[in-house]
């Protein structure tokens, strides 16, 4: 089981005020640079659509965003777990909800907080507004009027209307079951379920799995005062009469006895070791109360080992996510203009997801998690950065929408279908979440070199509190406490580790060792004494090559070259040594990595062979595969200049050598990154874009680096050190804490390690 990750309140408010308030933003999608851009946008061009939608309505779909937009909206009556908090408290939530949407399915999202508690005046708001959306995405309302709501605005709108409390818990907790019964020999038709918690989420849950067979003589509900029988009368509604069996049972303990299934959306603590005991052979633990579960799977285990057990957490094995189903349902529900998501396509949902967590895990998903998955206890429901959910689920959806009815437009190729939504999502975000995954995984101790900038100290309190390692700071121990005490984080100081050359008992040892690398190159004992004991790169470099942590991160105070020499007094650095730099760019769903951006200053021929050999190295350790581009002014040999022979040569070196992956050139950029371009070259040995740049010069790559990063905002990650035999990685000095803690992950996974 990972570390768990701690979260402060000081940085969840930094989190949601920083660069700007809240976590979404509105961008255009067209141009809108000239008076004719103007024109066509607003008047009088609009005047066209206008009448065309007129005309018809479906034509929205076309020349409008509603194909795309969906409406997270509540009344904050049930917000998380912390109740009736009103509207306004809900907004962060729904933010969050819309920026899920974006992230994993690329649907546009906007939040809605209605400040009324009336279910009347609810339903109307929302049923008004219908025009403006795709679909309406329900959240954070409290029981019963949840179901009121819902259902009235099924029966009024012509769009999906969907409460995720509801159904998106249901469809995953589906998709579990599915698997852990097909582990555990069991028919769901056959099996006694057992549900804890009778409000929106359970009963949903216990409504989804009827309709894909359990029996309803088989399913006893429970609530905070017992079994949910025939003929009870106290805390009734009619939700939950429906769901009333007849049953000796009266307590939660009495119904599980001999029970296949456990499902429970209740409270910590609700399900003892003794009720587990008393459950059939290879029984089904579902415990998804929030935060802490109804029992852990540690105390499940410790009395039943042949247990399947699953949770809400992230922390544990089979977490039951939400975000496995809503935004792939509704993509598959928006692609194909459907009027409603019903009953079959959150069954196809549930269907698909199981299907894929049976499926074969690709390398590239094991690669993120820093594991092999597969099927078993262990692995019944799909990871969620699992790229392949995107176009595997909504295709599910669309085809049973379309099966049953409710598409308005129907989708004629599906597999043109599924490579669209394959394009259309960012890679990047996958895997800067995998390398989070492998760097929790490795639990590294982690040395932060300098502890007197605050950034470097930001940077260290998340690491150790995402739960990826222990963070160990070079720096003062007075004045890293001042410091933290100044941003709110005093408490961090006790988490961290604090050292120098002050307070550790190995500065002799280290000193001995600086001196045998030094002695030869102009060093004397005063010389390695000022090094060992004041200059904290090589104090913290030290610590590193003694085995006294386990990565490196450091550079955020100096320039690279400068960090980088100071390193190499402990650490073969140096060109010659086989260092190279890799800064990888992050940008409109694209990564491209730039190569060589810290080490050599103009490299050979030979040099690019070395340059190209350890960028694809960091490609596969990034979990993409390598596309080597030796790039210049000049394609394929044209026009002749003396400064691109070595681009040109360099190909041949690689011949020479034998290598595993793609590379071609030289080439211009263009060539190199663009499809259309490179099909004019159908000799070239690129199958695709280039993903690997190796540019002729330092001063070459620094400048390509630095304009993506100022005109056109790209995301930038290094440069990554590579080459070394520990893992070593140098920050610009105009690192953000973020950028920091991303340079930490790559050491932590050992990204360019030679």
């Amino acid at each position: 089981m990972a570390t768990k990750s701690k979260i402060t309140r000081e940085e969840a408010l930094s989190y949601h005020l920083e660069p700007r308030p809240g976590k979404i933003d509105i961008q255009a999608s067209v141009p809108m640079t000239t008076q004719r851009d103007l024109s066509l946008a607003y008047s009088p061009g609009v005047a066209v659509p206008c009448e065309a939608i007129a005309e018809n309505p479906e034509c929205a779909y076309d020349y409008t965003s509603k194909g795309n937009m969906v409406a997270v909206i509540s009344n904050g009556t049930a917000v998380l777990g912390l109740g009736n908090l009103g509207a306004l408290a809900s907004k962060p939530v729904m933010e969050g909800k819309a920026v899920l949407f974006k992230r994993f399915a690329d649907v546009n999202s906007i939040d809605i907080e209605l400040d009324t508690e009336d279910p009347e005046a609810f339903i109307n708001a929302v049923r008004l507004m219908g025009p403006s959306f795709g679909g309406i995405n329900l959240e954070d309302i409290k029981a019963p009027e949840c179901f009121i709501i819902e259902q009235t605005l099924k029966e009024q709108m012509d769009i999906p209307v969907f409460h995720d409390d509801q159904h998106g818990t249901a469809v995953i907790c589906a998709a579990g079951l599915i698997n852990a019964l097909h582990l555990s020999g069991k028919r769901i038709e056959e099996v006694k379920i057992v549900l804890n918690g009778a409000g929106a989420a359970g009963i949903a849950c216990l409504e989804l799995l009827k309709a894909m067979g359990a029996r309803h003589d088989n399913c006893i509900m429970c609530d905070t005062k017992g079994v949910i029988y025939q003929g009870r009368t106290e805390g009734m509604n009619q939700w939950k009469s429906a769901h009333a069996v007849k049953t000796e049972a009266r307590s939660l303990e009495e119904a599980m006895v001999g029970c296949d299934v456990f499902l429970g959306v209740s409270a910590k603590g609700a399900v003892t070791q003794e009720m587990v005991k008393s459950m059939a052979d290879n029984p089904v633990i579902f415990a998804m109360a929030n935060p802490d579960p109804e029992i852990t799977p540690e105390e499940a285990h410790e009395v039943r080992a042949d247990a399947i057990v699953a949770t809400g957490r992230s922390d544990y094995p089979n977490q039951v996510n939400n975000v496995l189903g809503f935004p792939y349902l509704f993509r598959g529900a928006l692609d194909i203009h459907a009027r409603a998501i019903n009953d079959e396509m959150k069954i196809a949902c549930a269907e698909a997801l199981a299907e894929l967590a049976r499926a074969d895990v690709p390398d590239e998903v094991a690669v993120a998690y820093g594991r092999k998955l597969t099927f078993g206890r262990d692995y019944i429901i799909p990871t969620p950065f699992d790229p392949r959910l995107i176009y595997t689920i909504p295709p599910a959806v669309a085809k049973a929408g379309m099966d049953t009815g409710v598409a308005r437009r129907p989708i004629v190729d599906m597999d043109g279908y599924a490579h669209s939504l394959q394009a259309r999502m960012d890679p990047t975000a996958s895997i800067l979440s995998g390398m989070y995954s492998r760097a929790r995984k490795a639990q590294a101790r982690m040395i932060f070199a300098e502890g007197d900038d605050i950034r470097v100290l930001r940077a260290a309190v998340a690491y150790q509190r995402n739960g990826m390692g222990n963070a160990v700071v070079v720096g003062r121990e007075a004045q890293v406490r001042e410091m933290l005490e100044t941003v709110g984080l005093g408490d961090a100081a006790r988490e961290l580790e604090i050292v120098n050359a002050a307070n550790t008992r190995h500065l002799e040892s280290y000193k001995s060792f600086l001196y045998l690398r030094l002695q030869r190159k102009g060093f004397d004992s005063q010389d390695i004494h000022r090094l060992a004991a004041r200059d904290r790169h090589v104090f913290a470099s030290l610590m590193l090559a003694h085995g006294h942590g386990d990565g490196l991160v450091t550079g955020a105070t100096r320039k690279s070259a400068h960090a980088l020499g100071l390193i190499g007094h402990v650490f073969d650095a140096k060109a010659e040594d086989g260092a190279v730099g890799v800064t990888a760019l992050f940008h409109k769903g694209r990564i491209v990595l730039i190569c060589d951006t810290l080490v050599h200053e103009w490299p050979s021929a030979e040099d690019m062979a070395l340059i190209a050999r350890r960028g694809a190295a960091v490609a596969r350790g990034l979990g993409i595969e390598p596309r080597v581009a030796f790039v210049s002014f000049s394609t394929f040999g044209y026009p002749v200049s003396e400064r691109a022979e070595k681009m040109h040569q360099a190909p041949a070196v690689l011949d020479r050598i034998g290598v595993d992956f793609e590379y071609d050139g030289e080439m211009t950029v263009d060539v190199a990154l663009n499809q259309k371009v490179l099909d004019n070259y159908p000799f070239s040995r690129l199958t695709g874009p280039a993903n690997v740049l190796v540019v002729p010069a330092r001063h070459s790559a620094s400048i390509s680096v630095k304009l993506m990063q100022e005109m056109a905002g790209a995301t930038v990650i290094g440069p990554i050190l590579t080459g070394l035999d520990h893992p070593v990685q140098i920050c610009s000095n105009v690192s953000t804490a973020n950028d920091i803690l991303n340079m930490a992950v790559m050491a932590a996974c050992e990204i360019g390690r030679q």
